[in-house]
């Protein structure tokens, strides 16, 4: 069975931060994201990013991580850019990936 590795970018409600991350479950990456937003305990969770406005997928892990590396390296106006050639509204994309909002969150395998 071969693994997927996506980098992702998720924003607050208002749209005024951006998080970049790399997840090999992003279903569940979104759901621990969203869980945190309870604890305020991490930067996701202090600032309550969790609606995802893009992701990419990858086949290897390496590949993913020097994508990740790349866009953190990014200035805002740049994964501006990279979101808007996807998502040109910013539409939350949660509801199209999962149940949102998640009721339970499953196990990391």
């Amino acid at each position: 069975m071969q693994r997927e590795y996506f980098v992702y970018i998720l924003t607050n409600f208002t749209k005024t931060v951006l998080y970049t991350g790399i997840t090999n479950n992003l279903i569940q990456r979104i759901k621990e994201h969203y869980l945190n937003a309870k604890t305020g305990k991490n930067f996701t969770g202090k600032y309550k990013c969790y609606y995802l406005l893009h992701f990419e997928k990858f086949e290897r892990p390496d590949i993913a991580i020097d994508r990740e590396k790349t866009i953190k390296g990014w200035r805002r106006s740049k994964k501006e850019d990279l979101i808007n050639s996807t998502n040109p509204n910013w539409v939350f994309l949660n509801s199209e990936i999962m149940d949102w909002p998640p009721t339970e969150v499953c196990r990391r395998i």
